[in-house]
Formats: structure tokens, sequence, C-alpha cells
């Protein structure tokens, strides 16, 4: 089984190939704001995406969709509010994405195979 910390960067990798493949401008991969992280800001067409991504080699703890909680919600909709703030991009049409993938491991450092989920406009930020 692959460690879990290069298994979410691998998954954050793919991710954001995947994205791209899809038209999306990937700005910043991930942003720190504190101790809230966005994973991947990225622009498609005239919306700015903050996207969580969530990788899982199996889903004997649930989807990995179900990982993005509220709490977690929240500490991403706070870095986020930073990022436009600092950015200058406080005009800007926003939107909430998840991204999970889910991986098969051969060993320690393998991916064999994984499957790409997009959740477009995941959840909601209440301003």
């Amino acid at each position: 089984m692959l460690d879990p910390h290069l298994l979410g960067q691998e998954g954050e990798r793919l991710a954001a190939d995947y994205l791209s493949k899809k038209g999306y401008r990937i700005l910043v991969r991930n942003y720190r704001y504190h101790r809230n992280e966005i994973d991947i800001v990225a622009r498609h067409k005239k919306t700015l995406c903050f996207i969580e991504v969530k990788t899982r080699s199996s889903r004997e703890k649930g989807h990995p969709v179900e990982a993005v909680t509220i709490t977690k919600q929240r500490e991403i909709i706070k870095a986020a509010k930073a990022f436009l703030a600092f950015s200058g991009e406080l005009e800007s049409d926003c939107r909430f994405d998840v991204v999970t993938v889910l991986a098969e491991c051969e060993g320690e450092n393998l991916i064999t195979s994984f499957f790409i989920e997009h959740y477009i406009d995941a959840f909601w930020a209440d301003y």
C-alpha cells in the first residue's frame, strides 16, 4: 500500500493533469493561508475554481467525497477568501469543486490504475 502522504501528492498531480486536459488553467497548487489549504486554484473560462482533491486507495472508509466535511469546507472557504483578497480577484465569479481519485496501488509506490470524478459546485460559501 502506498504511503498516505505520497498517495495524496500523486492524487493531486493526477487531478491537476485531468483538469488541465479539461481546459482548466492551474494557477496555484497547495495554496496555504495559516493552517488552511486549497489543493488547486484554477481558472475555467471566467470562473475561479477552488478545488479540493481527495485520494483513496479503497472505499473502506467511505467514498473520498465524504471526507470533505462541513469543517473541511469552512477551512477551504477561509483560505479562498484570503486568496481572493491577496490576489485582487474579489470581483471574480468563484466556485468550490471536489475531485476524487480512487487509486489501485501495487507495492509501496506504484499506482497501477485510477478513477477520477469531478464534482462541480460541490459546496457553497456563505458570505
